[in-house]
Formats: structure tokens, C-alpha cells, sequence
């Protein structure tokens, strides 16, 4: 029994011992845990890169990953301005390529030498842009980029061939030893020096003018899509006498109360400042035509005296010793543009039948078997040349009168016959030049006109209006 107790003992022991050395091994790895937990918390303080760099890795791989994607993109849309931009390049090559070759061939596109000449060529560009760039200005409004581009760059085109028109003028050169010597030296030709640059400042001002038709308290109504009962533009259609002869143009309306008086004040200066660029187109345009030679075909073509020319009743008229040209137009019949434009036709012939006659020299070798002797013969051509000198400058003042009466008139069959037939490239492109600006001064001082118009029959409308409650 003592063995058995003890060997029991024993194995208690054994197991006692066996116990506590698990209880030992397991609080040691517990306590080796812990400090290698601890352990690894000081490293991870130490140093966060070795816990954290697969995390990192992934983000700083993506913002790369997301950064060529934007340089990818950039560089994408890089090209396509790039290519955009260079096919805009390519785009107006090709076009001035197309312009100068039409202005080489004369607009003769079949190349077989039937075209016009350079000068008329150049008119009728710088006249067909103006068409399609403004056409008739329908409308107060800024003009769109894309066509104010497209006028600056072609009229440079058009206009860079007046940089090589000069003339040669003497100089004197003077040498490192003190002599001197005369040359020739160019210069640009005196007519262009001076209007092309005159021209090009009205072309400017003209476009700030339309640019600054923004904001603007009128508006325009299409005449053939209004309603009347909703915006009230029956009465406008009928009282609108202005535009009768262009029933196309739209009709601009204002407020019910009307522009206010600080826009109807800007308005009044900028149609003052347009038509002050209109005289001043004006001028250098019937300057450019009067330098212009006169064909010979119109002189060939015109009657052979002046009562021919003028008719029964403007002859007599014109050689009364009452002679007046204001008093002569309020008797003819002006009631519209192509009556006053036949009229000046006429006018202006008698004008050319007149100074050719009072310039003709008297013949050579008179007939011995005229009644009249040689100083009798003189003396009556030359009071026959001083009246008619005195006939044509009545029928000048006359013509003046009537232009002024009518601003807007066309250009006569002399004016047409000296475009038609100039050779000067340098005066073509004033006469063309000026023309379109005249145009286009023109138009924009009728559109104010149709629009100041309309306010006042607005306002004058509310006045009756006012008038007839504060009666009721």
C-alpha cells in the first residue's frame, strides 16, 4: 500500500509537475507572445512603411496609373488643338490660294485669257465679300465672329497689293566722304498713302460700332411670323412707311414706354458718328472716280448736244437767265430713285457733250468761201465755248443738288463705265474699298433710322393714349 501511495504520489506528483510545467510553458509562450506583440508594436512605431507599403504601394501605383491617364489625355487633346489648329492653317492656304487665282485669271476660270483685268477683278472681290459678309444689314447687332474673322483676313488678302504700288521720287544720298548724289528712291504712291490708311480706320470704327449693339433694349420681329393680337405689331406693319419698298426686313420694336433717354441719347450719337464716316466714305469714293479716266466708249456713246441729253424741258430750264437748280428739281418729277437716277445720267452727259465742244479746237484750214472773216469766226467760237463752260457748270451744281437730295443713289452709267474700264489697280481698290464702307455706313444709318422711328410712334402713342384717359 505505501509503494501504491507513493508511486500514486508519484504520478500526482508527475502530474502535479507536468502541470505546472504547462502552466510554465504556457505563460512563458504568453508572456513571449505578448512581448513579441509588443515587440512588433515598437517596430510598427518605429517604422510604419514596413506594416503599411503594400497599402501604400497600391495608392501611389494608381495616382501614377490616374496621372498618365490625364497626361495621355492632355497630350490627346494637345494633338487634336494641335491638328485642328493646323488644319485651320491648311484650310486658309487653299483658300488664298483660290483667291489669288481667280484675281490671276481674271475670274476667267477656263484660262484661256477672257477674263477681266486685275483692277476689275480686285472691285469685284472686295465687292463680293462685302455681300457675303454683310449682305443688307438686316439687323443692329455685333457681327458673328466667324464672319468678322473672315472680312479682316480676306480684305488683307485683297489689300496686301497695294504695299507694292510706289512711286519713284528723287533723293538725295550722301556718302562716308561728304558727296552726295541724287537717286530714286520708292515710296507708296501718294493716293494710297493717304486714304488706304483713312479706310482701314472707318472699317475699324464701323465694326466697334455694331459690336456695341449689345444688351440692347429693342429687339427685332420677323413682319411674316408675328401675331398681332400678341405683341401688338399690326399697327407697326401698317404705319411703317419706311420699309413698304423691303417688306423683308424685320421690324424692330422698343418698351412699351420706349428706349429710355440714356438709349436713345447713345443712339443718336452713334447714328451721328456713322454718318460722319458715311460723308467721309463718300468722299473719298467721288474723289478715286473723278481721277478715274473717262472711257472712250461712253464718249462715243453720248448725244451729239446737249438738248439731246437733257430733254425739252431741263434744256430750257438749265439756259434761262433765271437759273436755279433747287427751284429747277422741285419742278421735275423725283417721286423715286430710278426717275432721279435717269436724270442724273442725263445731266452728266450734257455735262461731257458741253466741256468736249468748249474744248474743241477750231478747224485748220477754214473755208475762203464763208461769208464770216477769221477773227469773226474765233470770236464765235469763243463765246460759244464760254456758255457752254457756263452750261456745264450749271448742270454740275444741278447734279450735286440732286445727289444730295438722294444720298442713296446707285452709281450712274459714267461711274459704272469708269469701274468697268480702269486699268489702275491702286484706284480700283480706293474706288471698291470706299464703295463697300459707303454701303455699309449706309445701311446702318437706315436701321437706326427705322428704329428711332419706331420710338417715337411708341412714345407718341402713349401720349395720345395718356391724353384721351386723363379726358375720359
Amino acid at each position: 500500500m505505501g509503494s501504491l501511495v507513493k508511486k500514486k504520489s508519484g504520478d500526482d506528483t508527475l502530474s502535479e509537475s507536468g502541470t505546472e510545467s504547462r502552466e510554465s510553458s504556457s505563460s512563458g509562450s504568453g508572456s513571449s507572445c505578448d512581448d513579441s506583440t509588443e515587440e512588433v508594436k515598437k517596430v510598427g512605431s518605429r517604422s510604419p512603411s514596413l506594416l503599411g507599403w503594400p497599402i501604400r504601394k497600391a495608392e501611389v501605383s494608381k495616382k501614377i496609373s490616374l496621372s498618365d491617364e490625364m497626361n495621355t489625355e492632355d497630350k490627346t487633346h494637345f494633338d487634336d488643338l494641335k491638328f485642328k489648329k493646323s488644319g485651320a492653317i491648311v484650310s486658309e492656304i487653299d483658300m488664298m490660294k483660290e483667291r489669288f487665282a481667280k484675281l490671276l485669271l481674271g475670274e476667267d476660270m477656263s484660262g484661256s485669257g477672257k477674263g477681266v483685268c486685275t483692277a476689275l477683278a480686285i472691285s469685284n472681290a472686295i465687292t463680293n465679300l462685302c455681300a457675303t459678309i454683310f449682305g443688307q444689314l438686316w439687323r443692329l447687332e455685333p457681327l458673328p465672329s466667324e464672319k468678322k474673322s473672315m472680312w479682316k483676313r480676306e480684305m488683307e488678302w485683297l489689300l496686301c497689293v497695294s504695299d507694292h504700288i510706289v512711286e519713284l521720287i528723287p533723293s538725295w544720298q550722301t556718302f562716308p566722304d561728304g558727296n552726295k548724289l541724287e537717286v530714286m528712291t520708292c515710296r507708296p504712291r501718294s493716293d494710297l498713302f493717304i486714304n488706304l490708311p483713312a479706310l482701314r480706320k472707318l472699317d475699324n470704327m464701323l465694326i466697334e460700332i455694331l459690336d456695341s449693339f449689345i444688351n440692347t433694349e429693342f429687339w427685332y420681329v420677323d413682319q411674316g411670323i408675328i401675331a398681332p393680337e400678341a405683341d401688338g405689331s399690326a399697327s407697326f406693319r401698317k404705319t411703317l412707311q419706311r420699309q413698304e419698298e423691303k417688306w423683308w426686313l424685320p421690324v424692330p420694336r422698343v418698351p412699351p414706354g420706349g428706349l429710355t433717354e440714356n438709349s436713345r441719347k447713345q443712339l443718336n450719337h452713334t447714328r451721328e458718328c456713322t454718318n460722319q464716316i458715311l460723308k467721309a466714305a463718300m468722299a473719298i469714293n467721288s474723289i478715286t472716280l473723278a481721277e478715274m479716266e473717262v472711257p472712250e466708249s461712253y464718249l462715243e456713246s453720248l448725244p451729239k448736244n446737249g438738248r439731246a441729253c437733257l430733254g425739252e424741258v431741263i434744256y430750257r430750264y438749265i439756259t434761262s437767265d433765271q437759273f436755279s437748280a433747287d427751284c429747277l428739281l422741285d419742278c421735275l418729277d423725283l417721286s423715286s430713285d430710278h426717275v432721279a437716277l435717269e436724270i442724273a445720267n442725263r445731266v452728266e452727259a450734257a455735262i461731257y457733250v458741253w466741256r468736249r465742244r468748249a474744248h474743241s479746237k477750231p478747224p485748220v484750214n477754214p473755208s475762203r468761201s464763208t461769208s464770216k472773216s477769221s477773227w469773226g469766226m474765233v470770236k464765235d467760237l469763243m463765246l460759244d465755248g464760254d456758255k457752254r463752260e457756263m452750261l456745264a457748270e450749271r448742270a454740275e451744281s444741278l447734279l450735286l443738288c440732286l445727289k444730295q437730295r438722294f444720298p442713296s443713289l446707285t452709281q450712274t452709267t459714267l461711274d459704272t463705265s469708269k469701274i468697268q474700264c480702269n486699268e489702275d489697280v491702286g484706284k480700283s481698290i480706293l474706288e471698291s474699298y470706299s464703295r463697300v464702307l459707303e454701303s455699309l455706313a449706309f445701311n446702318i444709318v437706315a436701321r437706326i433710322d427705322d428704329l428711332i422711328y419706331v420710338d417715337d410712334l411708341t412714345k407718341d402713342s402713349d401720349k395720345l393714349i395718356i391724353s384721351y384717359l386723363q379726358s375720359v
